[in-house]
């Protein structure tokens, strides 16, 4: 996407906001976000689809699945957006999912149950986060206290 459509988007969604026009109803504002923020990452939600339908499992040359980079890996940041909703408090007491703190189970019982997820309780992530972003995640686990 050039430098102009990007700037034709982003006056869209300033508009949509409310930013150009202070007098917009409030209550149209949550669903005016929604359809900026989609206008704008469109494009490459688009591109990425098409980049994974190209590598079929008959491939000779698939991608190779990325590897987050050490800045990528804040276990704590990860816990929180993806699985402090149902493990409340950071992990620390139950909510929809169990309390995790000092929890008895082992490294590779909480590694396979990340990546894999529980039917009906928990989804997988496995193909979320990569192998180190999950280890970021256990260790964040592994040093909560209560």
């Amino acid at each position: 996407m050039g430098g102009r459509d990007r700037s034709l988007l982003a006056a869209l969604a300033a508009n949509t906001l409310g930013v150009l026009s202070p007098n917009t109803d409030a209550g149209m504002r949550i669903p005016s976000v929604i359809i900026a923020s989609l206008a704008l990452i469109w494009p490459c939600l688009s591109i990425a689809a098409f980049a994974q339908q190209s590598t079929g499992a008959g491939a000779e040359n698939p991608l190779p699945q990325a590897e987050a980079s050490p800045n990528d890996i804040d276990g704590e940041k990860m816990f929180a957006t993806t699985c402090g909703f149902c493990h409340q408090d950071g992990g620390r007491h139950a909510g929809r999912g169990p309390k995790l703190s000092k929890s008895e189970r082992s490294d590779e019982y909480i590694v396979e149950r990340i990546k894999k997820g529980k039917p009906g309780a928990m989804p997988a992530y496995g193909g979320v986060f990569s192998d180190g972003q999950i280890i970021a995640i256990l260790a964040y686990i592994r040093g909560l206290d209560d």
